[in-house]
């Protein structure tokens, strides 16, 4: 399903249903009102981006601390369980998937994915998806005890009933990893405090759990290296650049000549360096158009849609630097010692920015941005993404190099 028919399906189906499970649940809301507990078995919903899945990595610590991470759990869609399975949190019979390629596939796929979780007995179900209605129905649905979201109150936003026991106010002026963190946290607060949570929200843990690659992921991606024309051992110092070829997020792209003149000139600057264009597999004839035009192999190509995700991991883990448009890529490279730099246009590193040493990011701060947030699907009426054509190949050249050379 595309985000425009999940977020369509989200408004005509998911607010008669949030009014359904509310109404559903006063009588026990009045007869037996939420009280503080301390959780036993915790299910987190964190359904899509995979990006921000590693953002939530010290909520899914705080957790595990409280619980235990035999007693920890998540259930996510199919294409974004490769990052779950990559953390060290979650048992593999822990993991609940569900299937977003079709409205027909994933209803079933739910059902069964819900019927799994209620037989594990979990008592509390943790809403990391923001502001979407689906994910507040499938934690009501969960049989959880206690559940954990967030509650317009008196702001602005869409209706999602009434369906937590836990309730917080959506604070934007908090990085995501730290409203994470505090959702967690309000697991085992007072719930008759609202909205919670009524303490500050710890900064994140300063490094993510890293990544160890088998020594078959680490053999395989640099032989796929060699494959493809590059010499790791003449031209050790890696740059990876991931420019988003695909459609999917066109307002976060920077303009892919500036990819190109930055692969280039970092060439002509430094001599052990070799240049590689990440990407997915849709991706993949874009990324191979860029990587000619900056140079030739064994200095320039591309891997874009040739590498398994661990064999991603892995390949962050033998390069430089990564410079990346805000997305995913970004935040899987902060579980590997890879210095990275984001350049943010539609969104702000305020609230997405990777996390670690290292990791840096870009933004031309602009007045009109960001204009996605959970408010609006992230769907933007922008059609000129000047925040992004306003980041020079001199800015984004100068911080590449502080970071090669630090």
């Amino acid at each position: 399903m595309t985000p425009a028919t999940i977020a369509k399906l989200d408004k005509l189906g998911g607010k008669p249903l949030c009014a359904l499970l509310t109404l559903l649940d006063m009588p026990r809301r009045l007869l037996a009102p939420p009280r503080q507990t301390n959780p036993r078995k915790i299910l987190f919903v964190k359904l899509v981006e995979m990006g921000s899945t590693v953002l939530a990595c010290p909520a899914f610590e705080e957790a595990a601390r409280m619980v235990g991470r035999d007693n920890l759990h998540i259930l996510v869609f199919a294409p974004n369980r490769p990052i779950v399975d990559a953390l060290p949190y979650f048992r593999p019979e822990n993991i609940f998937t569900a299937d977003d390629s079709s409205l027909t596939a994933f209803v079933p796929s739910l059902l069964r994915a819900l019927r799994r979780i209620r037989a594990a007995n979990i008592d509390t179900a943790i809403d990391l998806e923001g502001l979407t209605r689906a994910s507040a129905i499938i934690a009501r649905l969960t049989g959880a005890r206690v559940r954990v979201g967030y509650r317009n109150f008196t702001s602005e936003g869409p209706y999602r009933g009434r369906l937590f026991t836990h309730e917080l106010h959506y604070n934007f002026q908090h990085h995501v990893s730290r409203m994470f963190l505090a959702l967690t946290r309000a697991a085992q607060a007072d719930p008759r405090e609202t909205p919670l949570l009524k303490e500050t929200p710890p900064d994140p843990f300063p490094a993510l759990p890293l990544f160890r690659p088998e020594p078959a992921d680490t053999t395989e991606t640099a032989r796929l290296v060699r494959e493809h024309g590059g010499h790791p051992d003449l031209f050790p110092s890696i740059v990876l650049l991931n420019p988003n070829c695909g459609d999917l997020l066109p307002l976060r792209r920077w303009p892919t000549e500036r990819f190109v003149e930055l692969g280039r000139r970092l060439l002509d600057e430094r001599a052990d360096t070799c240049v590689i264009v990440t990407g997915a597999p849709g991706e993949a004839e874009g990324a191979r158009a860029i990587a000619a035009q900056i140079g030739e192999p064994p200095r320039a190509l591309s891997l874009a849609g040739r590498t398994t995700f661990r064999q991603l991991l892995a390949l962050y883990g033998m390069s430089k630097l990564l410079v990346s448009n805000d997305s995913g890529p970004c935040h899987f490279a902060s579980l590997t010692p890879v210095r990275v730099l984001a350049l943010f246009g539609p969104e702000t590193p305020l609230l997405y920015g990777p996390l670690g040493p290292g990791k840096r990011s870009v933004t031309a701060g602009l007045a009109c941005s960001p204009c996605v947030n959970m408010l609006n699907h992230r769907f933007s009426p922008c059609r000129d993404n000047r925040c992004m054509n306003a980041i020079t190949v001199g800015q984004v050249l100068a911080h590449a190099r502080e970071l090669l050379d630090a």
